[in-house]
This record gives C-alpha cells, structure tokens and sequence, in this order.
C-alpha cells in the first residue's frame, strides 16, 4: 500500500502541487518565526553578555523612600568607597538621560525614546573601556561632546564640527571631539548616543557630584560575589546592588519576555494561514479520491481492507506534508533573513550575529507540515474506505446531494448559532473579557459557517444568476456549475471566507476607532499647535515660559500632570492656564464656570463628579504632592475629556507644591490661525529645538490615528499569507473541476461551444465562487468588527460604528480579480481538451 501511494503521488504531481504550496507557505510562516526570534533572542543575550562582561558588580541608585521628590543618586564620596575595596580595580560612575542631536536639516537623529545622553569615564590611562574611538578622542571640556559612529555618518559630523544638542533644557552648541563604537541597547535601537564630560553630564541629568550607577570592576582572580558583599555595606538602602552575571541573566530574561509577543503574533498568523491550508488540503484530497472512485473500488475487490485503503490516502498525505515541510523550512530560513534585513532597512539594528538555526524550528516544521497535512487528509480517507468494491463496475463519480447534507446543516446551525450568541454577549459586556468571548464565538462562527456554506451555496448563487445572463449560454453553465456540487463550492470559497472575515473585521474596527479618534481630536481640540517632546518626557516651565511670548500666540495652556489625594485617594489632576484653556480645548461645561479656576477652584469631569458625589460648590480636603493639606472648591463640572485629567487647577496652585513640574503638553492658540509663519514663530521661541515636535490638528490626528493605520497594514500583509493559500485554493478546485468535467467539457465542444466560451464559462465560474466566499467572509467580519468596537464604546468618546463601504467595495473587486486569475490555467486547459478524447474519458 505505500509503494501504491508513492505512485498515485509521482502519478498527481500537478493535482498536489498546490497543496504542497499551501503547506509549504503555512510551514514557512511558522518556521521563519522560530528562526527570526531565536536569532534575535541569541543576538541581543550576546549583546547583554558582551555589555556585562567586564562587570562584577553593578550599583543603581534607589528612590528615596521618605521623599519621592528628593533627587536619588550615588555620590562621589560613595564611589571612591567603593573603588577602594579589596579586589575592585575601579568603579565606574555613569548618570544619563535625553539628549537629541539634529541632522544637518534640523530633524532630530532617532525616534525621542532611544535618543541618550551620558558621560565619559576614563580612566588611569585615558579610555573609557564602554566606547571604542574610531577618530579624536573623549570629551574632558565642558563644552565638547563625542557621538556613536551610525549618528555622527546620519549628520553629517566630523571631530571638530559645531553640533547643537537638546536634553530637557535649553539647546546648546559643542565641538565634536571624537566619534566611537557601542554596543548600547539605544544605539542598537536606531537611536544616538552623546557623551559628555562627567560634570556637564551630571549637571544635565542629575546634580553636581553624583551618580545614577556605578559600574565595578574586579582584579583579575577576584570574586565577583565578594565584591557584592563588600559592595552592600557601603550602600545600604541607598542603591540595588547585583553581580553583573545576574544583571546579564536578567537582561536576557527580559529579552525573551519581550520577543515572546512578536513570537506569539507571528505564529497565530501562521495558525491562521495553516487553518486555511487545511481546507485546501482536505478539498484536494476528496476531489482526489473521488476522481479516484473506481481505482480504489477494485483495489477493495482485490483484497485491500478498509484499514489499507486508509492508510493509502494518509501515506500519500504524509509523503506530500514531509516534502512541503522541507521545502516550507528552508523558505523559512530566507523568511527569517529577510526580516532581519527588513528591520535593519527601518533603522531597527540588531547586533551581529549568524541566523541561529536549531532542532526545534526543524522538529516544529515537521510536525505541523505532516500532521496537518494528515489531519486534513483523514476525512476523505475514511471516504475513501468506505468505497464498495461493487462501484469499480461504474465510472460514474458519486456526487453529494442536497439530502446527504442534512446532518451536516444541523450541526453547523448548532455550532454558528453557539459562536453568534457568544459574540453578541462578549459585545455586550465590555472590556477584556467580553473579548475574550467574541474570540471564542468568532472561532466557532467561523467554523458554523464553514460547516454550513455549501447549504449557504444554492441561495446566495443563485442571486447572482440575473448578472451571468448577459454572457449568455457560459454565464448559464457557470452559474449552474458553482452550484453542482455544494461541497466543492464550498470548500473552495471557505479559504476565502476565512480570509475576508479577519480582513474585514479589521477593518471596520480600524475605520470605527479612527473614525473616533478623528472626531475626538478636532471636536476636543481648538488649539492650533500640540507642543510635546520627541522623548515623551516632560516640557520644562522654561518652555512654557518661551512658547508664551511667541509672536502671534494669543492664547497658551498647558497640560501638567500631578496628582492630589481626596480623602485618602489619589487622584490624577491637570494643571492648566485659567482663561486661556477655554480657548484651546473644547471643554463643555456642564454645572458652574471654568472662570472658577481663576479663584483658585477646583473643575471636574462629570463621571468623575457623579461617582463621587460632588457637585458645585462642594469643599473637598485635598492633599498635595508635598504632603501639605488645604480645603478646594467644585467651580464647575465639565464633559469627559481625553486630553485632561479628570480634575482642573490652576497651574499657580500646583507649582507651589511641585516646583519641578512635569508638562507633557502645551496647546497654543495663535493669532489668524496655523499657518507656516506662526508654527515658525512658535519654533523660534523654542530655540529651534529639534527635541520639541510641533503638531497642528492634522499631525494630531495623524498621531493618535496613524498607529491604527500602522497596525492595520502590519495585519494586512501577515493576512495576505492566508489570502494567497486561498488564491491558490480556487486554482487547485478549478483546475481538478476541469479535469472531473472532461467528459462533460468534450461534449459541450462537441454541440457548438468554442473555446473562448469555455474559457469565459471557467472563468466566470470562478469569479462566482470568489465572489460567495468574500460576500460571506465581509458579512462575518463586518458583525465581529461591530462586537469588538462595542467593547471599546466607554474608552471612546463619540464612538460610532463606521463601516467603510469603500475598502468593502475594494475586496469585492479583489475578490472578483482573484476568480479571473485564478481560473486562467483551468480555462485555458478546459479549451484545449481533445473533443474526441474528452468524450471518451471516464
């Protein structure tokens, strides 16, 4: 039986070849993803390691306990106590923090959060053994800096080049003394890194003479777990002390932690291109048995038992995962490389490193490629079992009928309607787990309708008859052919089914949430400009104090972050500008005056006022972030608002308390509106900062809507993987369709029908059943997109479902295109059949 089954797959390599791509692209998919994270997970832990390698010990200052608001840090005195212990041979002090360097059109080099700044520690002899100089040398003046080689080539730098720097305070000029090499996590992030002399670092990022880390390093034979006992005494409670074998270790827990989302992501993707292979395989195998029919029916008159005839359909099934297997292994390797480059190209750079190519990628290929491959042959092998030797007596080919599939409807109505009430009630309950919900009810709606789509079949076709008469007797025998056998039709439209479903629920929810986020920010916002810094730390008073006297601005607030306790709870608070926040925010009073702020009185948001029961004219005893207490007035009560804390103040009130105010906006309203002279104008005041990202309503919404968008196209093109199995889905159904049709095609040619007919009748058979499958994959996908979006209503003010007919529109013709490409070799073999010979085929 397995010499019988090597020969009937030699004898198909045409009929299986697009289940070998299938498997292959599914099998690639997973592959890949193994060997794209085990590479980068064995990359940054030998980064991590290399970073460490010189470290016995590492010291990190700790917050101050009894005074969150006193400036931690290790002091020289500290240092130098450390450096004289025995086995040390030095301790290395570092303090670091935001520090941008501007290309030579003014853009800032990096991305705000990987862009770093820290000082130059040489030591007896001169070098700092972090940084390797590839020309001049490390900056002692205060008024020198040294760069990363990757920022020095993006700018345009050489040693002596004026570079202008921004941190969190003003922009200031230095020489460039010397360009070096790192293997720092900011650089490797397609950030920079400045060096700066310790003084000017630890003026910068902390204060005059102290550190944030202290880095040790041990005599050659020294004990790496005796210096860190040595070490703790001298730091007490002040700073966190570890070996730095355990701080490596940490590190590349952390880094695995990290890359286990992208890993877990990849490979739901691979499970959905794989869940779609499985219809593709298990089709092909039951359209292979039942062209097979007679074959296998005197194989059973002969004396192979049913166990045999089993075993036959899944050793070829076997023989077909384990080639695709390989075959998908290696391209997943290519798939893995190409990743890598393609995050290298983003400006993403991952350290050096060989693809890191294991057993367990190998063992996964495998195993999932063969055993889906089996799984989705098993079906049609117990069918093919089941085959009376009595029907090796008749060529005639057994077709389901409507009545055979009762038992089937039944039980896929059970399984949809199951999936429905789930999603219906993980809508209506919200939050996380009502989505956890929808997730359970969208697999089992989707496996209910894949049950149930050849039922589906006959009166959904059959709407689309009226558009098929203009092509006459072709469109006629298409139409009647999409519906001739509902379990193919089906079978073929459930790969793109499944597709549309995730595509479309995407997108609706992308349309929905974008829809809201758009209406938030131009209902909410009447400010010209968002100022905010491209580090995502805070604005400086002194930049408040600037913006404020930019020509033409006529009103500025801004949005300072604190935080007050009401009867022991804490409570977020907005510090804004009394008369001025009017002007820039459209906040909607609902009881009371935001004039109130002005007498030092407290606004707040309507949610928050009702659950708490206050209401104007309400006093509450509050206690600020200085631990002083005081008694504020309710002013007034205003609509819900994403872009401030459910409680108002004056700023005047809070910078009592808080005399390091952390902004992390600034709204300016400007004189005639944005225009280019007026964002020039509010950029002048800032020193042309290149740290400060100035942002009109359109960058605004471009901000917070241009995530969604990003990761819509990041779903799109990992989807596209399941897109193409079904591409190929149709092609493998069409082109054995011809081959069952022979016959039927020989004597149709036969009677009058030309080529070119039969082509145009394939052609529109094919789009037909393209065309099924996305109308029932929009209509599913359309409803789940509707469920989820109900769970993120109370986190979205003005939410409304929005369905975008455009992108709909768009899939249908994709859908349509996909039918006409798909059926280009089956028509074009259907119109070359021998008339003669066809009739004659069984």
């Amino acid at each position: 039986m397995f010499r019988t089954a090597l020969r009937n797959v030699l004898a198909h390599k045409a009929r299986l070849l697009m289940t070998v791509l299938a498997v292959m692209l599914g099998v690639a998919f997973v592959s890949g993803t193994l060997v794209f994270t085990d590479t980068l997970s064995n990359a940054f832990r030998a980064q991590s390691s290399k970073s460490y390698d010189d470290i016995a010990v590492a010291v990190t200052a700790a917050p101050n306990q009894q005074d969150p608001n006193a400036t931690p840090g290790l002091s020289e005195k500290t240092r130098q106590k450390i450096a004289a212990l025995d086995g040390v041979a030095d301790a290395t002090g570092r303090v670091n923090g935001f520090a941008g360097v501007p290309d030579k059109d003014g853009k800032l080099i990096g991305v705000g959060w990987s862009n770093k700044g820290t000082n130059f520690a040489p030591g007896r002899d001169g070098k700092d053994a972090a940084y390797d100089f590839t020309s001049g040398t490390g900056p002692v003046k205060d008024d020198q800096i040294a760069l990363d080689e990757d920022t020095a080539a993006k700018g345009g730098y050489q040693v002596g080049d004026k570079v202008r720097v921004a941190t969190n305070g003003p922009v200031e000029t230095y020489t460039l003394s010397g360009v070096f090499t790192t293997e720092d996590g900011a650089v490797s992030a397609g950030g920079s890194l400045v060096l700066f002399d310790t003084d000017v670092a630890q003026k910068l990022f902390l204060r005059p003479g102290h550190f944030m880390d202290i880095s040790v390093r041990a005599e050659p034979g020294a004990d790496a777990d005796k210096i860190l006992a040595a070490v703790q005494p001298v730091v007490g409670d002040t700073a966190d002390a570890q070996t730095g074998q355990a701080l490596a270790d940490q590190q590349a827990k952390d880094i695995e932690a990290g890359l286990s989302s992208l890993n877990q992501m990849l490979l739901g993707f691979a499970g959905i291109a794989l869940f779609v292979g499985v219809f593709l395989i298990s089709n092909t195998f039951t359209m292979l048995v039942a062209q097979r029919t007679k074959e296998l029916a005197l194989m059973r008159a002969v004396g192979a038992s049913r166990k045999q005839i089993t075993r036959s359909v899944l050793a070829e099934a076997g023989l077909v995962g384990l080639v695709a297997s390989l075959v998908g292994f290696g391209l997943g390797i290519g798939l893995a490389a190409a990743l890598r480059a393609g995050m290298n190209a983003f400006g993403l750079k991952i350290p050096a490193g060989d693809l890191v190519i294991g057993t367990t990628p190998l063992v996964s290929a495998l195993a999932v490629g063969v055993l889906v491959t089996m799984l989705a042959a098993w079906l049609p092998g117990r069918r093919a079992a089941k085959i009376p030797p009595v029907a090796a007596m008749s060529s005639v080919h057994a077709v389901a009928t409507t009545k055979s599939l009762v038992v089937r409807n039944t039980i896929g109505a059970l399984i949809t309607a199951a999936g429905l009430l789930g999603i219906v009630l993980g809508a209506g309950k919200g939050g996380d787990e009502g989505r956890m919900l929808i997730a359970g009810g969208a697999f089992l709606a989707l496996i209910g309708v894949i049950v149930l789509i050849p039922l589906l079949s006959r009166p959904v076709i059959a709407l689309a008859r009226p558009f098929l008469k203009p092509f006459g007797v072709a469109g006629s025998l298409a139409g009647q052919n999409a519906v001739r056998n509902p379990r193919r039709t089906g079978a073929t439209a459930s790969a793109l089914a499944i597709g549309l479903t995730l595509v479309t629920g995407l997108s609706v929810l992308g349309a929905t949430v974008g829809s809201a986020v758009d209406r938030m920010t131009t209902d909410q916002i009447k400010a010209d400009y968002m100022i905010t810094m491209a580090s995502g730390e805070g604005l400086s008073q002194a930049a408040l104090d600037a913006v404020r006297t930019a020509a033409g601005a006529t009103a500025v607030s801004p949005q300072q972050a604190g935080y007050l306790q009401v009867k022991g709870d804490f409570k977020s608070v907005s510090g804004v500008t009394p008369g001025d926040v009017e002007k820039v925010l459209n906040l909607r009073v609902v009881d009371g005056s935001l004039g109130s702020l002005a007498q030092g009185q407290l606004a707040v948001a309507e949610k928050t006022a009702q659950k708490q029961g206050w209401k104007v004219g309400s006093t509450l005893p509050v206690e600020f972030s200085d631990k002083k207490k005081g008694e504020l007035k309710v002013g007034a009560v205003y609509e819900d608002s994403e872009f401030v804390s459910p409680l108002l103040l004056d700023t005047k009130i809070l910078n009592v308390h808080d005399p390091k105010p952390y902004i992390p906006q600034i709204f300016v309203k400007t004189d005639g509106g944005p225009s280019a002279a007026a964002e020039k104008a509010v950029a002048k005041s800032l020193g042309d900062n290149p740290a400060v990202t100035i942002m009109d309503q359109k960058d605004i919404r471009d901000e917070f809507g241009g995530v969604i968008n990003m990761m819509l196209n990041i779903m799109y093109g990992l989807l596209a993987m399941a897109l193409i199995i079904a591409v190929l889905g149709v092609v493998n159904t069409l082109a054995m369709s011809v081959f069952e049709r022979q016959q039927e095609i020989g004597m149709l040619r036969a009677i009058g029908l030309d080529r070119r007919r039969v082509k145009r009748m394939v052609r529109l058979e094919a789009v037909v059943i393209s065309l099924f499958g996305a109308v029932v994959g929009i209509a599913l996908g359309s409803f789940l997109g509707w469920a989820i979006g109900e769970t993120l209503r109370s986190s979205l003010p003005g939410y409304a479902l929005v369905l975008p007919w455009g992108r709909i529109g768009i899939f249908l013709l994709l859908a349509g295109l996909v039918g006409v490409l798909a059926a280009m070799w089956p028509a074009r073999s259907a119109a070359k059949l021998n008339m003669l010979a066809a009739i004659k085929a069984e």
